[in-house]
């Protein structure tokens, strides 16, 4: 049961009192907007006397009724602007109804209108629309964060972080740095692919419910297909499925590709993310290199006309070219030790001495993956290239051409984080299989990330792959950077929250069981005690008034309690 609040009982009065004055609060009909808040505040020009039929459409967003004329302010996409709305210019006959009962008193904040009237310059210097048709196309029955600015300072902002992500339809219309987030977020997706399009590489498509689950060490999310009675997994990344493009005859593919991996949540973590992973024939990873700067580069460039950028108290270059350090020498300088050769026992001992936490089902790459995450990552500020890694830790990447120990791959660090992998990829279908096996060795001692055997993918590289690059990188990740944000909830719409906790109700019994009548239960609940036990904090004399007064707003035509019944019920 959902018990209404006060105002949302007077907006749901309101909305029966449109439809009784013939008025529909959500019409169907398409409105006529020809214009916008933005354009109207950009280019109206007084000595013009342009902008003289407009008509807009947006949500209000504050009021000031002055008798005979009022001010509000009207928001639509593109920002909000001034309506000037004159009783007699809404009304110009002798029914005023449409200002006197409708404008006044049963719009609200938060109802979507339209409007139409022409633009002009108020006495204190503010562009404005003087309206002369208002149309109402929603009606709000909830009550939206009002957040007030005065003198510089916000008061009553809308900054609770899991109601801003739990309702973030309100959290875009309240706070504009949110829209904005979201808006720089298609930026940069739009100049990744603008770059790569300048290029001639294919944007496509691949499988998001995958029979083998591949191209990455996680933790896959498990689902039926009832049709074909098997068990499906949601991806976790696309890489072997472009691939196969790559040996069907594609020079270069990309994909900006929704993966989920069934792990942990954090403030850089998020079960279900965007990637965009790119292959392209005939290029290293050294090439990789420069073309993966030259990108992030752009991005900067793009959204912010500068590569410098402020990073939370750091501020980040993202000027080409970037910083190269092979993996063995970065465990060397902040470290402190020297893992090359290293067998398994060995290292389970230098972490030991580290202090690094292990468990049995680590092999040599999870080994070395966790010393260089414990000791290095967090030194990585500026853009730097890690490159060269250990064999046991790149399952897909092509052995280094001179040196077997290592692979051909480079990650790239920015601010302590990861942000894209790429390799010179393996195209040798005999020692992919080796790899593949080596695999599923760790997950028979308990690794349940290590990778799947995917025998169709073996079967595509017999066939024969050209030697190729590919690089993916975490366009969330990406965002934050650009855009300052330090959680990964912030430049997504909607996060993976945890089920919301119900607010708990009591039953009318309960209510009539602490002496309560039966017909002042649903107004209390309405004030917001929802149990018999929120009473007991109440001020008996202000509650006392409250429903005198809310029993005459609302016309309920209840008998009002006396001031010692209402102090009894607080008891």
């Amino acid at each position: 049961m959902h018990s209404f609040s006060e105002q949302e009982v007077i907006r749901r009065n309101s909305l029966a009192e449109l439809r009784r004055l013939g008025i529909e609060p959500y019409p169907a009909a398409e409105y006529p907007v020809n214009t916008t808040a933005a354009e109207i505040l950009q280019h109206y020009s007084a000595e013009k006397g342009n902008y003289q039929d407009v008509t807009v459409a947006g949500r209000i967003m504050s009021r000031r009724i002055m008798g005979n004329a009022s001010f509000m302010e009207l928001q639509d996409a593109t920002g909000r602007i001034q309506m000037y709305v004159r009783r007699d210019d809404l009304c110009p006959g002798e029914d005023k109804t449409m200002y006197n009962t409708v404008f006044k008193r049963l719009l609200d904040i938060g109802d979507i209108i339209g409007a139409r009237g022409y633009a002009f310059v108020t006495q204190t210097g503010e562009t404005s629309v003087h309206v002369r048709e208002l149309t109402i196309l929603s009606k709000s029955l909830r009550v939206l964060p009002i957040v007030k600015e005065k003198d510089g300072q916000v008061f009553d902002a809308f900054t609770d972080a899991e109601q801003r992500y739990r309702m973030r339809y309100v959290d875009l219309l309240v706070n504009p740095q949110a829209k904005d987030t979201f808006l720089r977020r298609t930026q940069v997706i739009n100049a990744m692919r603008d770059f790569f399009n300048s290029r001639g590489y294919i944007e496509v498509d691949t499988p998001v419910l995958q029979s083998i689950p591949g191209g990455a060490a996680a933790r896959p999310f498990i689902t039926h297909h009832n049709a074909l009675d098997m068990p499906l997994y949601l991806r976790i990344a696309n890489e072997l499925y472009l691939k196969r493009l790559i040996v069907g005859g594609f020079d270069g593919v990309y994909e900006f590709s929704r993966n989920f991996r069934n792990e942990g949540m954090d403030r850089t973590h998020n079960p279900e993310f965007t990637v965009m992973e790119i292959y392209i024939a005939y290029k290293d990873y050294l090439w990789m290199m420069n073309f993966t700067e030259e990108m992030i580069e752009r991005v900067a460039l793009t959204l912010h006309g500068t590569t410098r950028l402020t990073v939370g108290d750091r501020e980040i270059d993202f000027r080409r070219p970037f910083r190269r350090l092979p993996m063995l020498e970065a465990i060397r300088t902040y470290a402190g030790v020297d893992i090359a050769g290293m067998d398994e026992d060995r290292l389970r001992g230098v972490c030991g001495q580290l202090g690094v936490a292990t468990d049995e089902s680590m092999g040599k790459g999870k080994l070395i993956d966790a010393i260089f995450g414990e000791k290095c990552e967090e030194h990585l500020v500026q853009p730097t290239f890690i490159l060269d890694y250990p064999t046991e830790m790149s399952p897909l990447c092509k052995r280094h051409r001179h040196n077997p120990e290592l692979t051909e791959r480079f990650e790239l660090f920015v601010n302590g984080k990861e942000l894209c992998n790429a390799y010179s990829e393996l195209n040798d279908p005999v020692d992919q299989l080796e790899r593949f096996q080596e695999q599923l060795r760790l997950s028979e001692k308990g690794d349940d990330e290590a990778m799947f055997i995917d025998m169709d993918f073996i079967r595509a590289l017999e066939y024969g792959m050209p030697p190729a690059s590919g690089m993916g990188i975490g366009v969330d990740r990406l965002v934050m950077l650009m855009t300052n944000r330090s959680a990964i909830q912030e430049v997504l719409f909607f996060p993976q929250m945890k089920p919301e906790k119900k607010a708990r109700i009591d039953p009318p019994e309960a209510y009539m069981a602490a002496g309560i009548p039966e017909e002042w239960i649903a107004p209390l609940q309405q004030l917001g005690f929802l149990t018999v036990d929120s009473l007991k904090s109440a001020s008996a004399g202000k509650l006392f008034n409250d429903l005198c007064g809310f029993n005459k707003k609302n016309r309920l035509g209840l008998k009002n309690p006396g001031t010692d019944e209402v102090n009894a019920w607080t008891q």
